[in-house]
């Protein structure tokens, strides 16, 4: 195993939560970042400038940006928040935040469900969007979804997803993380979907990996991209997740999972398992029900 460090992404707040029936209430929200960041997790993305009416339980974007300047202070503007469109940016941008994503689709169907824009025309959609935040000075990342498989359109392409991923990461963004969202991907299917896109010209230091366990795969499936090179991955603490626009999209890749993979094999993520684990069982109890990640189920028992 090549790489003696690995970076994780953390999405719990965003991606965990925007799918959750369980409105969570700002503080709370709050409180999940800050633990989060306490944990030693590099990256946490905070939330989303997406209409209200899309993701009701994302509508306080702004008030929890507030919420977290006031406990963070200047640091809070290094968390990164998704912006689907130009408004979205004008919200990040009157609060002087530094990290944005923009999250296009690899299938017709799924942009035309989650953007309302064909495959084509989202690309005219996120242009000024990333144009504009990278003459403000802002780190932009771009997510592919459906990169492994689509609900409505089955397996998708390789040649597909590498030319809309790599039309998108030229648009401006400093990193692709590739997202799995129905958790169909197998172990080597990652191993050919990295490969393509080095093929193409993009290095595995520019990609980073989204995957979701809805067949239980999404811990293979990191190990397998750790072993082409990938050092990012993106997890949500305690597997929280999903999509609003896929049914079948189940929960993300828990942080605790990779975690305990990752320490396993002797490779360094500057995490505290122990908090993450806290955290998530506290964020557990606030929506109602226990993680679905198996570490946090085996360690919060052993604590007990």
């Amino acid at each position: 195993m090549s790489a003696e460090r690995v970076t994780i992404y953390e999405v719990g707040p965003r991606d965990g939560l925007q799918n959750e029936k369980t409105v969570v209430p700002t503080a709370v929200k709050a409180e999940f970042v800050t633990r989060l960041l306490a944990a030693g997790l590099p990256v946490v993305e905070a939330t989303s400038f997406v209409h209200p009416r899309w993701v009701p339980q994302l509508a306080d974007a702004a008030d929890l940006m507030g919420l977290l300047g006031d406990q963070l202070g200047e640091s809070a503007r290094d968390l990164p928040v998704l912006v689907p469109n130009e408004r979205g940016l004008d919200r990040a941008l009157e609060l002087g935040l530094k990290h944005i994503a923009v999250f296009g689709s690899a299938t017709e169907t799924f942009a035309r469900k989650n953007l309302n824009r064909g495959l084509e025309d989202q690309f005219a959609m996120f242009e000024p969007t990333v144009r504009r935040a990278r003459d403000a000075g802002l780190d932009v990342r771009a997510y592919v979804s459906m990169c492994f498989g689509d609900p409505w359109e089955g397996s998708v392409p390789v040649d597909q997803v590498v030319s809309v991923g790599k039309r998108l990461f030229d648009l401006g963004a400093s990193q692709l993380s590739l997202g799995d969202t129905i958790g169909v991907g197998t172990a080597g299917h990652v191993k050919e979907l990295v490969a393509a896109f080095v093929a193409a010209g993009m290095s595995v230091d520019q990609l980073a990996m989204h995957f979701h366990d809805t067949y239980g795969q999404a811990l293979a499936n990191a190990f397998s991209a750790l072993q082409e090179g990938i050092t990012t991955f993106d997890a949500s603490a305690g597997g929280l997740g999903g999509c609003p626009y896929a049914k079948s999209a189940t929960g993300n890749l828990a942080t605790e999972d990779l975690v305990w993979m990752l320490h396993g094999l002797g490779i360094e993520t500057g995490v505290d398992l122990n908090a993450v684990v806290a955290t998530s069982v506290w964020m557990a109890e606030h929506l109602g029900r226990p993680s679905p990640s198996a570490v946090v189920r085996a360690l919060a028992h052993s604590q007990e």
